[in-house]
């Protein structure tokens, strides 16, 4: 249990807030690459609680600037992309992807206006077929990379949306008990499901967390010998199986998941169907929501149960849109999530005290982190894929 003050710490995300700025200090995922096109050169963009507009202009650069012009507050969503920016449709102000204001049009010829206006601008760049952003404060780190998508080529990327503060969902992927009872029915390596309020959980032998420079540790040991050896990358990303999922905190109650799966070369039972026939090229698609009606939430929503990712999304969403903290009642099993607010208190902590929090990369010799994949690709050798089927996904 936590404090209805602490609980307000570690789940805001706005600008100014102590858990906002913490979240600014890393990249953020933005977008996926089609959303862009020639065709919609414009997308409307909500996260860390600020509403942004990234496009890509017609040299071919890409920007993010915050939503409302600075002349008169219009959209910079309904802009019209240039060779050198995006001018507001209002206006025609004119703006490039640093936020430079570079015309005015119905200024006199000779004014020089356009020199004192700078607008909000983020920094984008890309990788893992994601567009990124880092909102922070000047300089900014480096983008990482991650292990499970540099030893296998990425070949799916897929966008799901959670009704909930984002806490909720990272602290799901320190909840490894839940796996043995929520998904009793559709969890992997053989493991027939139960009508049982014990689950599997008799399969479970052993099961702990440790702080990493990147991040914790989760090492989760089965009586059939299986190794779960995996990392969550403090404080937004995790390594499950063979994908990288990344939450994205849209604002206090609302957030966003981007899954990056690579094909490691091996036959895991996790190997999506639309990778056939792609030749290195990667698919993206959005994963359900998994719930009637779709824009609901408990007590209205009524959430479907048969696949494992809707059984985590009913547990996450129902605990409420900031999940009351203060009156939960925490068991030994919870030493995870534990773990991941004492490091958030801490990192807040050291933000505000003008230092990097943990997993800040300023060092190319660091730039990729290990999730200890090297784990994972010798379990799936050691456990056969016949024995992985039941509905990896």
């Amino acid at each position: 249990m936590i404090t209805a003050e602490d609980n307000r710490l570690l789940t805001q995300t706005g600008p100014g807030t102590p858990g906002g700025e913490l979240l600014r200090r890393y990249w953020q995922v933005v977008a996926t690459v089609p959303e862009l096109s020639a065709e919609t050169p414009t997308k409307h963009v909500r996260i860390l609680s600020e509403d942004l507009v990234l496009f890509r202009d017609k040299s071919g650069r890409v920007g993010l600037l915050a939503d409302h012009c600075p002349h008169r507050g219009a959209s910079l969503l309904y802009g019209r992309v240039e060779e050198r920016g995006i001018a507001c449709a209002y206006h025609g102000w004119l703006y490039d992807i640093e936020g430079n204001c570079l015309e005015t049009p119905a200024e006199p010829a000779d004014s020089k206006l356009y020199l004192t206006v700078k607008h909000r601008a983020y920094p984008v760049q890309e990788r893992y077929g994601l567009y990124w952003t880092y909102m922070g404060p000047p300089p900014a780190p480096l983008l990482p990379r991650f292990d499970v998508a540099e030893v296998g080529a990425v070949k799916n990327v897929s966008v799901s949306r959670q009704d909930c503060n984002w806490l909720q969902v990272a602290e799901n992927n320190l909840d490894q008990s839940h796996t043995v009872i929520l998904h009793q029915a559709t969890r992997t390596r053989g493991m027939a499901g139960s009508n049982s309020a014990r689950g599997l959980i008799d399969e479970l032998a052993g099961l702990e967390y440790i702080e990493a420079p990147f991040g914790i540790k989760r090492h989760r040991i089965d009586t059939s010998g299986y190794d779960d050896t995996d990392l969550l990358v403090f404080p937004l990303g995790a390594r499950i199986y063979n994908h990288f999922a990344y939450k994205v905190p849209v604002d206090d109650t609302h957030s966003k998941r981007y899954s990056v799966m690579s094909d490691l070369g091996i036959d895991d039972g996790r190997r999506d169907p639309s990778w056939s026939g792609t030749d290195g090229a990667i698919t993206f698609g959005q994963t359900p929501v998994g719930k009637t009606p779709p824009d609901a939430i408990h007590p209205v929503a009524t959430y479907n149960m048969d696949r494992l990712q809707w059984q985590d999304f009913m547990a996450v969403e129902t605990q409420g849109a900031i999940s009351p903290r203060e009156n939960e009642r925490l068991g030994t099993a919870d030493r995870g999530i534990v773990l991941l607010r004492e490091m958030l208190k801490r990192e807040i902590e050291k933000v505000q005290n003008g230092l990097d929090p943990i997993g800040v990369i300023r060092d190319p010799a660091h730039e990729t982190i290990d999730t200890h994949i090297d784990i994972y690709i010798g379990m799936s050798l050691r456990f056969p894929p016949d024995r992985a089927r039941a509905n990896a996904r």
